[in-house]
């Protein structure tokens, strides 16, 4: 107890007697319990709360206690996830909530429209055979960009991405010319699954598909769900950067974007990846394992 009284003058300049009167502790009693030894347990708990400030100051604030507790356990720690949202409270650190963001699907009644072949089982047993993608909008200061993404559905990996000033086919094609290349340019049976905006049924876009050996799938409209894995990206990548962030041009909010995708892809722990990060999980499970047609 002493050292949480200590803990919050060193952090937020509380007087110890007001610590003490909320905490219902003669002061007389914290003077002389202040200098003695802290016991075992006090050393451990002291440490612990040392470790959890770091990591979630590593990771900007976005990990919750199942995240946290998992790098603990890397680092050598044994604790429970119940020990660690405990400790977060008591110190006061909650990660960011995921806001709903503005639905950009536009469908275009003149185009064709592709059936759902994905129907929401977004588990594919190995990389390459159901990609999903979608666009966001980001608002800086300058000007207003879109993101289109391409996700590997098996590791969760960003595999294919592009920043543009216009939410159009073009922008959907270069995220697919993308992947594409990321994948040494053998997709030939990948299934696309998007939902059914204009971009996506565009004849840009199906004639991309086409060329590439692409597989179109869509969802029905007004159905996130049938879509929720891209849905659930952007959720994440605007709560963990966007919504934290002052974007004031578009060439600073474009570095910012590639940053995060990166340490997305190579940092963040994922936990349909076992709590590793995608491409960790990618290179882990995939080693010399052929893709199926």
């Amino acid at each position: 107890m002493t050292a949480r009284i200590v803990t919050e003058r060193a952090d937020h300049q509380i007087p110890y007697a007001t610590s003490c009167r909320a905490l219902g502790m003669s002061e007389s009693w914290f003077y002389k319990h202040q200098d003695r030894p802290p016991t075992p347990a006090e050393a451990r708990r002291g440490d612990l709360d040392t470790a959890i400030r770091r990591v979630f100051k590593a990771h900007d604030s976005t990990y919750g206690s199942p995240r946290i507790t998992d790098e603990l356990r890397d680092e050598g720690w044994t604790v429970g996830e119940n020990t660690v949202a405990a400790r977060m409270k008591t110190l006061g650190l909650q990660a960011k909530t995921v806001k709903k963001g503005r639905n950009l699907t536009r469908p275009d009644k003149t185009t064709p429209k592709f059936d759902d072949l994905v129907r929401r089982l977004f588990n594919p047993e190995q990389p390459d055979q159901i990609w999903c993608g979608d666009i966001t909008e980001i608002k800086t200061w300058e000007k207003k960009l879109y993101v289109a993404t391409v996700i590997d559905l098996y590791s969760r990996r960003l595999i294919g991405w592009a920043i543009g000033e216009r939410h159009s086919s073009e922008l959907v094609c270069d995220a697919l010319r993308m992947a594409y290349t990321v994948r040494g340019g053998d997709i030939d049976g990948v299934i696309f699954h998007t939902d059914r905006g204009s971009e996506y049924t565009s004849g840009a876009f199906s004639e991309l598909c086409r060329d590439l050996g692409v597989t179109q799938s869509m969802g029905r409209v007004g159905s996130a769900l049938d879509n929720a894995v891209a849905e659930s990206f952007f959720a994440t990548f605007k709560t963990e950067l966007i919504y934290r962030r002052v974007l004031a041009t578009a060439r600073h909010a474009r570095r910012e974007i590639v940053d995060w995708f990166d340490r997305y892809n190579r940092v963040r722990k994922h936990s349909h990846c076992g709590n590793t990060a995608p491409l960790t999980y990618e290179e882990a499970t995939t080693v010399n394992t052929p893709r199926a047609a």
